[in-house]
């Protein structure tokens, strides 16, 4: 009997987001207004694409962008977390569900020594092409009218927890530790004896706390975290540690 943790990736498990950083590859560290002012909100992955071609234009290359992305910090007492789960793997399965994409994963979680943590990542999947242009598709369609057209992660939670049920996986309690707009939806799958663990200050943690406690669509036990280490001290209690 294992429990299930939920993971955004940045502003979560990095502190800070990885599609707004990697700008410091661009000529004078600003993208050209006009490319700005294309974005369309619930586009955000056709945005980040014409931004990656722009910077393949302007001669930035994979190891330009790979610098900048593995410098980025984790977030407070989130290397002691993730080295937490993995002295105790037999006791939780562990996964990402990020709007960022593949290839800016990848990097981070090599680099840092953690790709061992995560059983699964579920992002935009991202290449680079022969020009050396990274590119990125949207992870799947979906008919969720709350979330951005590219990903809702409530649909690839719902998939994974069944897909691991029909391999005889079931989890005791789920774990989502997000901090974003985007990680509202997939709270709501959240059961009673579950945990929703919204980062302090962030768009999560204002929208839950909004919510009426007694009849919103909120089951789940909200906890409020500021570093790693909070997160460690409930995953003791939840394992008996």
């Amino acid at each position: 009997m294992k429990i299930l943790l939920v993971f955004d990736f940045d502003n979560t498990v990095l502190d800070d987001n990885s599609d707004t950083r990697i700008v410091q590859c661009a000529p004078e560290k600003k993208l050209p207004i006009e490319l700005q002012d294309s974005y369309q909100k619930g586009f955000w992955t056709e945005f980040m694409g014409r931004v990656f071609r722009y910077l393949g234009d302007k001669g930035v290359r994979e190891d330009d962008m790979k610098r900048v992305v593995t410098s980025m910090p984790f977030t407070p007492g989130m290397v002691e977390l993730l080295n937490f789960v993995r002295k105790n793997r037999d006791r939780f399965d562990c996964i990402i569900i990020s709007d960022s994409n593949s290839v800016f994963i990848d990097w981070v979680l090599k680099a840092a020594n953690f790709h061992d943590v995560f059983d699964k990542v579920f992002t935009n999947p991202a290449a680079f092409d022969h020009n050396g242009h990274l590119t990125v598709e949207n992870y799947h369609t979906h008919s969720c009218t709350r979330c951005p057209k590219n990903l809702c992660k409530k649909v690839v939670l719902v998939e994974f927890v069944d897909s691991q049920l029909q391999q005889g996986v079931n989890y005791t309690q789920v774990v989502y530790i997000g901090d974003g707009g985007n990680d509202f939806c997939p709270v709501t799958f959240l059961k009673k004896n579950d945990v929703a663990m919204a980062r302090k200050g962030y768009t999560l943690q204002k929208t839950l706390s909004r919510m009426p406690q007694t009849h919103g669509p909120v089951e789940s036990s909200v906890l409020v975290w500021s570093s790693g280490v909070e997160i460690i001290s409930h995953l003791q209690f939840l394992i008996k540690v």
